[in-house]
């Protein structure tokens, strides 16, 4: 990392928890719900970004604001001294925002003006390994799990009234058999920690090991606890990177990057018990160029199924059988940039915003709610290098 990141990093590091009282909670399926309720969308954005030498260009962390749905996002904040800002998300009740930090070794916890929609840091902790990717808020809203890419864990941290993150209270190290690639396989790479709708459940997707591990929180011990069926196989050389949850049937589907495929698994979440069902390319059968998977997101109508392609540059849209819980393509809309990384549903599930991260855009889509096809709203943001996106 380049002297300059390494001075943000330790100022950051060196700041210390202040204001905002209460707990947060879960309130799960509430983005799902909010479809079907035809409330209006969001009006703050927090977009993060690649910043480091060699990952990207990014202006670090950025909040958007509109005043309602027909207005066009406005920039009013950019936290330019955090360094590689790669994954954010808000806590259940939109009070505090947490990151990672590409190549770093630490969590940021911030406090949301809830007027303003501004940031302010509140601390950050380490983590215990290096380049988290993802971090997901248990039920409670009393833990965060992170996925730390780079050296094979899964950190617990606990949540703190005032929306701050504790020292870390678990570690858990990924094991297995490494995958066939030779540069992208080498060792454990965990890319996802997502809950699963109930918020106990954690599904864990390997691309280095060709695994998906799923983990349960032991609340009273602030402990990491393999669930009773711990682990599932992919196919060798699919490297799975993310997952989502069908919102009301035992469903998983899991985007792989290194074959550009989706898969779908039956899933008990009692046992967390993942039963493969069927395997499905993300790209047209005519296309013959160089592609990786990315992002996946299941409609909250569970009607439809959403993955991005990186090198097609593609947001694929797969219907679902809800019999069955297996995919049927719908179409493929091209994001209107190149390599998107990130892709979110707002919390209407009205609107796809696609992150470019290549050539330095949002995009965003508007919903057909019976079909599922994207059509282009007309309004691109403009944001360096942009990795991910949370709403409020």
């Amino acid at each position: 990392m380049p002297n300059s990141q390494l001075r943000r990093r330790d100022f950051l590091i060196g700041l210390t928890a202040a204001g905002a009282a209460g707990a947060a909670r879960a309130a799960s399926g509430a983005a799902g719900r909010a479809a079907q309720d035809g409330g209006p969308g969001p009006t703050w954005m927090y977009v993060g970004s690649f910043t480091g030498e060699g990952r990207g260009h990014g202006d670090g962390l950025s909040v958007f604001h509109r005043a309602g749905d027909a207005d066009r996002w406005t920039q009013v904040q950019a936290l330019k001294e955090l360094a590689d800002p790669s994954f954010v998300i808000t806590d259940r009740r939109r009070r505090f925002l947490y990151s990672v930090h590409g190549d770093g070794t630490q969590a940021t916890a911030f406090r949301i003006d809830d007027a303003t929609g501004r940031l302010s840091v509140l601390n950050q902790q380490p983590t215990g390994g290096r380049n988290g990717v993802h971090l997901a808020i248990d039920a409670t809203g009393r833990f965060l799990v992170l996925a730390n890419y780079a050296t094979g864990t899964i950190a617990l941290l606990p949540i703190a009234g005032d929306g701050s993150l504790g020292p870390r209270c678990d570690l858990a190290a990924l094991t297995g058999t490494p995958g066939p690639h030779r540069t992208q396989q080498e060792s454990s790479h965990p890319h996802h920690c997502p809950f699963d709708r109930s918020g106990r459940v954690i599904v864990v997707p390997d691309k280095g090991l060709d695994k998906i591990f799923v983990f349960r929180v032991d609340a009273s011990r602030g402990a990491l606890a393999p669930a009773a069926r711990p682990d599932v196989a992919s196919r060798a050389g699919a490297g799975p990177r993310h997952v989502d949850f069908h919102p009301t049937l035992p469903y998983v589907y899991v985007v792989n990057e290194l074959d550009s495929t989706i898969a779908v698994y039956k899933f008990d979440g009692s046992s967390g018990g993942l039963e493969p069902l069927q395997v499905h390319t993300t790209l047209p059968s005519r296309y013959t160029g160089n592609n990786t998977g990315a992002e996946i997101a299941v409609a909250p109508s569970g009607r439809f199924v959403y993955g991005s392609n990186r090198g097609h540059d593609s947001i694929a849209i797969f219907a679902i059988d809800q019999a069955t819980g297996l995919l049927a393509p719908a179409g493929w809309e091209p994001t209107r940039g190149k390599t998107p990384r990130f892709f979110g549903l707002d919390p209407t599930g009205t609107h796809l915003y696609a992150a470019n991260q290549t050539s330095d855009t949002v995009v965003i889509f508007r919903i057909d709610q019976s079909s599922g096809t994207l059509t282009a709203t007309g309004e691109t943001i403009e944001v360096r290098s942009p990795t991910a996106i949370a709403f409020r």
